[in-house]
């Protein structure tokens, strides 16, 4: 059967793999980006988020099957806080409605191993208590002193924790939506271009996020899982944070989950 998807970051890397595979199985999708999309928006403004769930109700017909909120960055900048928490709830939120009037509604978010990193807690925390404006003080705070490297991780850590804070809820279990997350490790993107642009470059990459099992992953393995994730077939996975990272997650936590 065919599904509707909303894809965000459909432009490029995670995004762009996914909406390929979805429109390979014959299905719809709607892609948002800042460029190059059915839906042109900036995730970082109010305005923006606004005009995504504007649009994809009016695309859409006012029903969507699945979302995926995909669009992310990895800057030390506060661009990476606005997009990568407050965005992805918005877009969670704002076309969760949409979902409604789906035989089969599904939602996933991107996350990152990253998020196993150490984290701001003031950062977390602003996020958490959904106050942008101090969220994006504390990260421009961080930056200016010289440790932005912390806001990716942070932003992914907050991420992660709103989606198991809120996968059992009325509005969504309680709505019959799965909401989960992945947590892609390293990913040949143009996000992680720069990373990995020389032999070295990659080596002390790999050293901090090891990922003994096949290495750096094509984006397609995680476009993979997300088509599973928002499928009919994904009925009871609940809030759920999957790592598809080579093994970083073992290796770093270990038996810390239990």
């Amino acid at each position: 059967m065919t599904r509707t998807y909303l894809v965000t970051g459909s432009a490029s890397g995670i995004g762009a793999a996914t909406a390929r595979a979805l429109t390979d199985q014959g299905h719809r999708v709607i892609g948002a980006d800042l460029h190059d999309a059915d839906i042109e928006v900036d995730l970082t403004t109010h305005e923006g988020r606004e005009t995504l769930v504007a649009r994809a109700r009016e695309l859409s017909g006012g029903t969507l099957d699945a979302v995926i909120a995909n669009a992310g960055l990895s800057s030390p900048s506060t661009a990476t806080v606005a997009v990568n928490y407050f965005g992805a709830l918005a877009t969670l939120e704002g076309l969760r409605p949409l979902l409604a009037g789906s035989s089969a509604p599904r939602a996933v978010a991107t996350a990152s191993m990253a998020s196993l990193f150490p984290v701001d807690d003031e950062l977390l925390q602003a996020c958490l208590a959904h106050d942008e404006p101090a969220a994006l003080h504390r990260a421009q705070h961080l930056i200016d002193a010289g440790a932005g490297g912390q806001v990716y991780g942070t932003t992914k850590r907050a991420l992660a924790l709103w989606i198991r804070r809120n996968a059992a809820s009325a509005e969504w279990a309680g709505a019959s939506i799965p909401l989960n997350a992945v947590a892609p490790g390293i990913i040949r993107t143009p996000m992680t271009a720069d990373l990995t642009a020389t032999e070295e470059a990659t080596k002390g990459l790999l050293e901090m996020v090891p990922m003994p099992l096949n290495g750096i992953a094509d984006a397609r393995v995680v476009a993979d899982l997300l088509v599973f994730l928002t499928s009919e077939a994904n009925s009871h996975l609940c809030g759920q944070v999957i790592f598809v990272d080579g093994g970083s997650d073992v290796v770093i936590r270990g038996d810390s989950t239990w």
